[in-house]
């Protein structure tokens, strides 16, 4: 007979989701569900009424990891929609502004991943914060790599976190030639350590891979070799940057997306009769507690040609260089992998920059409320803005974040797997919660169950 245990919240990423299984006698999952509970942050409803300029920066409010690659989707949103045109230094200006953010992000979620990791040859879990070798050097090596990202990004966003120099129309300024130089000579001291970094963490999950067993509660959780793994889509728009509905063959199609009500999606009411007080950290949720994902999820389940999709390194790399590892360690080494391809690409476009170019576009329409979309390519995966623009000011919009299409693939990557294992999973997934949290989620007694700017 099934079980029920509730995991929750779940750790080691941004935002607040939790996990509510069904197991057999086994402890393994029959089914998952993988939901949000953080609060709404309402950034699609504060567009309404705001004009071009405001809504990218509010967009990039939603998050602390993600700003770049919201305020880029949404700055091309606005472009889509209103048929602006931008130069191409200002395109290759974003073009590194998006590789210094997913450099930096990367890099933070290996410190996330690796203690669920063990160093090959050992029955030891990597501790990030450890004193001791080889892990320090790690450690070194992962910040170093994550002030690349920012400066760089600092540099050409003109902040690092939220940046302020992308515009509707291109970007405020250009980079100065001492700037150029200064990005270029960082890129170069980014892909040493880049390489370093791929091979480390590439080691780790094979070795992870081949293992029988992992230390979970007290005791020895086998693992099974298909861990993580999923009969599900993949949708990427770019190997690098992204996509958009100005472009000539554009590599999103709306007419294929439809979003779905999480009541149509998850479990119903279910009492929790498995608790496991070993389970790091304080414990599963206590048996007698009810769960309810279809009135506790604050997302909607978008679908891409009538399924979940997953979306992020793997996908890049399955639609643009036939990658075929799968599960999550397959996932991770994906992202690893991008590492590379990261560096590559930065010095290649700092290359090409002509200091001296124009960055904004001449004419700025207002718009005529013609759809407008932009899917950019977010460390975490497509990251697809939809806008309306009329006259200056936004009628609508909307946000397909990376892990709003993930949520419900990662649900179905959770089959077969020890429950105890199911964070693992997770995390493979680098979740961004609060970017995905767009519906609010209330009681029956005040009648709303759930509200969500559908088109």
């Amino acid at each position: 007979m099934s079980k029920v245990v509730e995991i929750s919240p779940t750790t080691r990423h941004e935002g607040h989701s939790k996990l509510v299984l069904k197991v057999n006698d086994e402890g393994i999952i029959e089914r998952g569900d993988w939901l949000s509970i953080t609060p709404v942050r309402g950034v699609e409803k504060l567009a309404i009424g705001k004009t071009y300029e405001q809504v990218p920066k509010i967009a990039s409010r939603v998050c602390g990891i993600c700003p770049i690659a919201h305020t880029l989707a949404a700055t091309e949103a606005m472009e889509a929609s209103m048929g602006v045109e931008i130069p191409d230094d200002a395109y290759l200006l974003r073009v590194i502004l998006q590789c210094a953010n997913r450099l930096h992000s990367h890099a933070l979620h290996d410190i996330l991943a690796l203690p669920d990791l063990y160093l090959p040859g050992t029955d030891i879990k990597v501790n990030p914060f450890s004193p001791e070798e080889p892990v320090r050097s790690v450690a070194k090596r992962i910040q170093t790599l994550r002030m690349i990202g920012q400066t760089i990004g600092e540099i050409v966003g003109g902040e690092a976190v939220h940046p302020s120099n992308p515009r509707v129309g291109g970007m405020y300024k250009n980079i100065t030639p001492r700037a150029k130089a200064k990005i270029f000579d960082l890129a170069k001291q980014g892909l040493k350590l880049a390489r370093e970094q791929m091979e480390f963490m590439i080691a780790l999950e094979e070795n992870y891979m081949k293992r029988d067993w992992a230390e979970m509660c007290g005791r020895e959780v086998a693992i099974p070799k298909d861990l993580g793994y999923h009969n599900q889509g993949y949708m990427a728009a770019a190997p690098m940057y992204g996509s958009s509905s100005l472009d000539l063959n554009p590599e999103w199609d709306p007419a294929r997306w439809l979003e779905v009500r999480p009541w149509d999606w998850y479990m119903g009411e279910e009492e929790i009769t498995l608790e496991d007080p070993a389970y790091p950290i304080g414990g599963t949720t206590k048996a007698g507690t009810k769960a309810w994902p279809q009135m506790q999820a604050c997302t909607g389940v978008p679908l891409y040609d009538g399924q979940p999709v997953e979306v992020g390194p793997r996908a890049r790399l399955v639609k643009y260089q036939n990658y075929d590892r799968k599960g999550a360690m397959g996932l991770n080494i994906a992202r690893a992998m991008e590492y590379m391809d990261c560096i590559y690409k930065m010095i290649e476009a700092v290359d090409a920059i002509d200091t001296s170019a124009p960055v904004c576009a001449d004419v700025i329409p207002q718009g005529d409320g013609e759809i407008g979309w932009a899917a950019n390519e977010a460390p975490r995966g497509c990251d697809v803005h939809l806008a309306k623009v009329r006259n200056g000011k936004v009628e609508w919009f909307s946000m397909l974040v990376p892990t709003t299409w993930n949520f419900p693939t990662c649900s179905r990557a959770l089959t077969g797997a020890p429950w105890e294992l199911a964070e693992v999973i997770v995390r493979a997934y680098d979740p961004c919660v609060s970017c995905a949290t767009h519906m609010i989620v209330l009681d029956e007694n005040n009648k709303l169950v759930a509200q969500k700017l559908l088109e």
